[in-house]
């Protein structure tokens, strides 16, 4: 399976795909860093990648999503966006409800 393949299919079979740079464990940025701490704070399952252990990975995944930036947030196969839109919707109160769908 070609890498932009494994991409598409990874956002579209886990439910909350978060692609960072590091791991959820220990995260290489604080971006990333501050969505992992969000999804641990509503406690939700979800799968990461880790971008820094491939570049092609970050290439790929621009292509796909359009998003330029790392992390990037899927749900149910939709892309939420970055660090900023996530915290944002954390800080509104409407973050909950997208991971409530997943």
């Amino acid at each position: 399976m070609e890498l932009k393949e494994q991409i598409i299919n990874d956002i579209k079979t886990n439910s909350i795909m978060l692609y960072m740079k590091g791991t959820p464990e220990m995260p290489q940025c604080g971006f990333s860093n501050a969505v992992v701490q969000v999804l641990n704070h509503y406690g939700v399952e979800y799968n990461s990648t880790n971008v820094l252990s491939d570049p092609e990975i970050r290439v790929k995944l621009s292509e796909y999503s359009n998003w330029p930036t790392i992390p990037q947030l899927f749900v149910n196969g939709e892309l939420i966006g970055g660090a900023d839109i996530t915290m944002e919707l954390h800080e509104k109160g409407e973050l909950l409800d997208i991971l409530d769908d997943a």
